[in-house]
């Protein structure tokens, strides 16, 4: 079972792109959702989250007011709203599935069910 990631592409820098994560076809128990990034020769690193069941969420620091975490629970899709983008947002954006207990966690060890990914590139 994988979620899958889509809507990447490149745009110039202050631009805006959404991407989407939904399942791979089977349903996936999901007690929150959460996007991470990884740009070439560095660790993936948290995005944002969100519980499933309710609209708590949380933010990197270098994202808080650029980009917001929408979710559509009768698609099961999660979304990544993304504005104001900047050179330092290029990456291999992936969305995991929070596992139980771990609270919107802001560490990869957090989530399972990772999909391949979606590129993201922001020119300057």
């Amino acid at each position: 079972v994988q979620l899958v990631e889509s809507g990447g592409g490149t745009v110039q820098a202050g631009g805006s792109m959404r991407l989407s994560c939904g399942n791979s076809g089977e349903n996936v128990r999901t007690y929150a959702r959460g996007w991470f990034r990884q740009a070439p020769g560095k660790e993936r690193q948290f995005v944002a989250a969100i519980a499933w069941l309710c609209t708590t969420s949380r933010y990197a620091e270098s994202v808080k007011g650029r980009f917001t975490v929408p979710k559509d629970n009768a698609k099961e899709t999660l979304y990544s709203e993304m504005k104001n983008l900047k050179p330092e947002d290029t990456a291999v954006y992936y969305c995991g599935a929070g596992q139980r207990g771990r609270n919107l966690d802001d560490t990869v060890e957090g989530y399972a069910d990772w999909g391949q990914g979606t590129q993201v590139n922001v020119l300057s």
